[in-house]
């Protein structure tokens, strides 16, 4: 379990909500973008069907203290979203997130992938479009139920939506780079990683190749001076520019 995951089940779990739907929310939404950064496309979708059914009983216990109990079916679809419409809550419970769910469901059952007559295969647009309405959805679960204080739930959904970096694999906090990259390059992408937070320059240089680390300050302020990250309290940020310059040179592909 990451750090992400683990302060979300942690938030959701002191805010009441029942263990089980805790797991399996973050169960089916880990698994779901695990996959799809493998480019294991089609059962991202499947799994988006899986994220939806946990999703559902969510916004039930939340109307009603009830839920349907995992492993019997839920009602249909549309029975669902026309229930959660007439129910007491927020536009988001009543309304924002059934669509939303709506939405996955329709791409998962209706989107006929082997028969379209294009003959184009939508598998990346459509697992795109399941995965970024599934954070999308984790995110307004937090900022509804997550009994922290606004600053803290804040944090948590800017990491639910920041931008994933395949290329890195953290092995007990220790994010390994998986491609050969040089130093300048290789400062850039774990910044690109790290997102809003920056990291400082010990975080860089421990996390840094042994042939990098003596010279970590000095490349630091190279990238500095070509406006690519901003030194701020003694963090390291990744600015606009460095950002594009990752994106344009595809540093974050695979070797």
């Amino acid at each position: 379990m990451n750090a992400i995951d683990l302060r979300v089940r942690q938030g959701f779990s002191s805010a009441g909500l029942p263990n089980e739907l805790v797991d399996e929310l973050i169960d089916s939404f880990s698994e779901a973008k695990r996959r799809f950064y493998r480019d294991d496309l089609r059962p991202s979708v499947i799994e988006g069907g899986r994220f939806s059914e946990v999703v559902f009983r969510i916004l039930q216990w939340a109307t009603t203290q009830n839920y349907t109990a995992i492993g019997n079916t839920l009602p249909s679809v549309d029975r669902m979203v026309v229930t959660l419409q007439n129910a007491q809550g927020s536009d988001s419970v009543r309304l924002h997130i059934p669509r939303t769910l709506r939405l996955i469901y329709d791409v998962r059952n209706k989107r006929d992938i082997a028969h379209l007559a294009d003959g184009i295969d939508p598998n990346v647009q459509d697992a795109s479009l399941v995965i970024r309405n599934m954070e999308w959805v984790v995110a307004e679960l937090v900022r509804l139920f997550h009994n922290v204080p606004p600053a803290e739930a804040h944090g948590i959904i800017a990491d639910l939506v920041s931008k994933d970096v395949p290329l890195i694999q953290v092995f007990d906090g220790f994010p390994r780079i998986l491609k050969q990259l040089r130093a300048s390059d290789h400062f850039l992408v774990l910044l690109y990683w790290r997102g809003p937070d920056g990291a400082t320059l010990d975080e860089l240089r421990k996390w840094a190749r042994p042939p990098m680390r003596t010279q970590a300050r000095r490349t630091l302020n190279r990238l500095d001076g070509k406006d690519l990250i901003h030194l701020q309290q003694d963090v390291y940020m990744l600015t606009h520019l460095g950002e594009r310059e990752v994106e344009d040179r595809k540093l974050l592909e695979p070797q």
